[in-house]
C-alpha cells in the first residue's frame, strides 16, 4: 500500500490581489491572486504575529468562484503548495476551495 503525502493548507485573509480570468490552452479557466494573511501565533511560548503576503492560483471551478470576488473581501481559500514553474522553485498556493468569510 502507497502511503498518501499529505499538502493540504487552508488560510484565512484578505484578497488583496486579483488577476484577470484567462484560459489555458486546453480550456480550462484560471485566476491569479494574492492573499494577504495577518494572525497572532504561539510560537516556542511566546506570541508572534504574523503577516505575509502569500501569491496562489485557481483553476477551473475555483477560478471562477475567484472571479466573482473583489480586492478588499475576506477570504478562506484551501489547497495545496506546489513550486511556480519547473525553473521557479518559488512555492505558490493551488486554490482547490474559496469562499467569503
Amino acid at each position: 500500500m502507497i502511503e498518501t503525502q499529505v499538502n493540504r493548507c487552508v488560510i484565512d485573509g484578505e484578497l488583496v490581489e486579483l488577476d484577470d480570468l484567462r484560459y489555458t490552452p486546453a480550456g480550462v479557466a484560471r485566476v491569479g491572486l494574492k492573499i494577504r494573511h495577518t494572525s497572532v501565533q504561539q510560537e516556542a511560548g511566546i506570541e508572534r504575529q504574523v503577516l505575509c503576503d502569500i501569491p496562489a492560483i485557481s483553476l477551473d471551478k475555483a477560478a471562477l468562484a475567484a472571479n466573482k470576488l473583489a480586492p478588499g473581501q475576506q477570504i478562506r481559500v484551501e489547497g495545496f503548495l506546489a513550486q511556480r514553474s519547473l525553473r521557479n522553485t518559488q512555492l505558490i498556493l493551488h486554490i482547490d476551495n474559496i469562499k467569503l468569510r
